[in-house]
């Protein structure tokens, strides 16, 4: 790779026009939190908000069961869809949509899916949030390779971040099989593109989807579901003229990874998508609905917030986080979302007088990306008996006593390496922490700008930020964590079930595709 493009990250940490009058923070603000990311614009004329009808990604039905496992199929292909109306758009798809299709498990039961690669590109599936076994998780040199490619073709494919020619892992061609054993709680899980150097483009054109688990203590809580039980996926966009999905990759061959200089320090799109569509409406009745919040965005942070605010505010009720149940309720006017993170919030909308329009907005931005989608309150007459109590899950607290060693990782850009983990540029098979199955540790995470850093294999619990309390947004089990301009965030995490080697990195894509990733393997 060039070494002055993997080196020129000095693109303007905020977005452009991030400083509209539409957003709440002021300038200062702004600036001191380093906000991520330069906008990309689209050149072709965008359509004007709130005329597409929300799409919901439809649930993948299994081929075949048998007493304790679900199994699934999916093909990765190209697909020509209408993203913006009128407009064909090339993504790269799940079964041939974006959002992929959602795929709905049942704790305790182990869901089998195995993909086929028929994109022009090797792949690799990360089931973000999973608690998963080591050869099912998506390391990222382990590449599903296209239909009738060869590992040596895939080997040269490689050559991207410092010290990584030709790095391959555990290839296999056309297909694999994942194993999802299902050892874990209710949550909103997703499942994504995870090669390495190629996370950005391969998210931006299409590669992601939900991935849902229930359970029975969910099940027997008294909140929305069916129709009222929402996935929102969040993800902001950028379009060429013809259509096609703008991105600035160094290599518009994707044969060498990364970003052109002003983006290094991420991407922005003009064009803010829910469930693939741009600034989609939704008819809604007076009545609670769930909506389970996805940040899919590759660098774009959100402020979601609800205009107009039901009388008395507390309009959000989040009641799930990343790993999913919060042990109690917490009531919100606003929520920040960096990417990888999930809110489930309750909203009851018989709070609003029927006709009512209320828009979900982003205050993290400007113009069109300040807007995200609408809710049309419905005058019609409905029942309904969902209410969020009091008490939703009993929820082990970790005990800082109890943490066996306190490590510390630094995310900070380089000047000699770009962006690094404790000085250094990912390289795979070298550990920076061994921690041992079953006990638990202490992680402490600094940052130089905004990073969402994320760990595979097990949630954890924030203890701390900068030595106060956990911020208003950590509560309950995560697995990513939004570190803000020159802030420590302390968490406390166990390894469970599956011992070998998992990764933590940074969830901005364009920093993890610049080697901002780290090994750990768990013994």
């Amino acid at each position: 790779m060039n070494r002055r493009r993997f080196l020129g990250i000095g693109a303007s940490v905020l977005g452009a026009g991030a400083l509209a009058a539409v957003a709440v923070p002021s300038a200062a603000r702004l600036l001191a939190e380093g906000r991520p990311g330069r906008l990309l614009s689209s050149e072709l004329d965008l359509p004007g908000p709130f005329q597409v009808p929300l799409p919901v990604p439809t649930v993948l039905q299994p081929v075949r069961t048998d007493g304790t496992n679900d199994y699934y199929e999916i093909t990765q292909e190209v697909a020509e869809l209408e993203i913006l109306p009128g407009v064909r758009t090339e993504a790269w798809t799940y079964g041939g949509s974006f959002p992929g299709p959602t795929v709905v498990t049942r704790s305790g039961r182990a869901a089998v899916i195995r993909h086929r690669n028929e994109l022009p590109v090797p792949s690799v599936v990360h089931l973000h949030g999973g608690h998963t076994p080591a050869d099912s998780d998506g390391y990222p040199v382990d590449l599903l390779l296209p239909v009738g490619a060869s590992d040596a073709a895939a080997a040269g494919s490689m050559d991207g971040m410092p010290g990584m020619r030709h790095a391959t892992g555990r290839n296999v061609v056309g297909e694999r099989t994942h194993t999802y054993p299902g050892k874990q709680r209710a949550a909103t899980l997703w499942y994504h593109d995870h090669r390495m150097g190629f996370t950005g483009p391969g998210v931006w054109r299409g590669l992601s989807g939900f991935h849902l688990v229930h359970d029975d203590e969910e099940d027997a809580l008294p909140l929305p579901r069916g129709e009222r039980d929402l996935p929102l996926m969040l993800a902001d966009r950028s379009f060429a003229a013809d259509g096609s999905f703008r991105y600035p990759s160094t290599d518009a061959a994707l044969a060498v990874p990364g970003v052109t200089d002003d983006y290094m320090n991420g991407v922005l799109g003009d064009v803010i998508l829910v469930n693939g569509a741009p600034w989609p409406r939704l008819d809604v009745d007076r009545a609670h609905y769930r909506l389970r919040l996805l940040n899919a965005s590759n660098t774009r942070l959100y402020r979601l917030e609800l205009d107009p605010q039901p009388s008395g505010g507390d309009a959000l009720v989040q009641i799930g986080s990343d790993g999913g149940l919060l042990a109690a309720p917490l009531a919100h006017d606003a929520i920040e979302i960096a990417p990888a993170e999930r809110f489930d919030v309750v909203v009851d909308f018989s709070r609003y007088q029927p006709g009512t329009q209320v828009r979900l907005l982003n205050r993290f931005g400007s113009g069109r990306t300040a807007e995200v989608m609408r809710f049309d309150v419905s005058s019609r007459a409905v029942s309904d008996d969902a209410t969020v109590p009091d008490k939703l899950s009993a929820i082990e607290e970790l005990a800082a006593s109890s943490a066996v060693t306190t490590r510390s990782f630094n995310f900070r850009r380089s000047r000699d390496d770009g962006w690094t983990i404790n000085g250094d540029p990912y390289e795979p098979g070298r550990n920076v922490a061994t921690p041992a199955l079953g006990s638990v540790e202490r992680w402490r995470f600094s940052s130089d700008v905004h990073h969402p850093v994320h760990l595979h294999l097990d949630h954890f619990q924030v203890v701390g930020r900068n030595g106060k309390d956990p911020g208003p947004w950590d509560r309950g089990w995560k697995d990513t964590v939004d570190l803000r301009p020159a802030e420590a965030v302390e968490v406390l995490v166990r390894f469970t079930d599956y011992a070998g080697t998992y990764m933590m990195h940074c969830h901005n894509l364009e920093h993890e595709d610049m080697a901002m990733m780290a090994d750990f393997t768990v013994g």
